[in-house]
């Protein structure tokens, strides 16, 4: 018999499992990640015409292509307000915390670049850089925007774990 299978074994699990168990962690996830995207999504789409101007800024899109620059700031916000709806109701958790994550990873890569522009272009440190990301909260310092939006993709990785 090997020493290990001697050991006895707990018959209680740790404080963390058993929090765990309870479903709180990932309500709670839920709950912050879909508010969160509520809020942004309805600071969007209560003036579209402002989340096109900001989306313009990021100079993602050709300049001719208007059409493209209209359809993001019709579709984004009103599919952030849905993921939020989703996520907090608790329907397809999973599927929904999948796109919450490919939109948060491009949000955060076109913030880090228009962030980078900006510091190559001036004599700004990189964290002292703040400008409105058009994420619905208004001016944003930029290390401190991609720390919470780091935040936000660990919440929606353990959502989809």
């Amino acid at each position: 018999m090997k020493a290990r299978d001697s050991m006895p074994v707990a018959s209680t699990p740790g404080r963390f499992r058993r929090w765990d168990a309870t479903g709180i962690p990932p309500l709670l996830a839920r709950l912050v990640l879909g508010g969160l995207f509520i809020y942004m999504g309805q600071a969007k789409a209560h003036d579209p015409g402002a989340f096109l101007k900001q989306i313009n800024e990021y100079h993602l899109f050709a300049s001719e292509s208007f059409t493209s620059m209209n359809l993001v700031a019709a579709v984004l916000p009103w599919l952030e307000i849905y993921c939020g709806a989703l996520l907090i109701l608790g329907v397809a958790v999973r599927g929904t915390s999948l796109l919450v994550l490919i939109m948060l990873a491009a949000f955060s890569a076109a913030v880090g670049m228009r962030a980078g522009s900006i510091y190559q272009a001036g004599q700004l440190a990189f964290c002292a850089i703040k400008f409105d990301c058009g994420c619905g909260g208004g001016e944003v310092y930029i290390c401190r925007k991609l720390l919470e939006n780091a935040g936000l993709l660990l919440l929606s990785i353990y959502l989809l774990w």
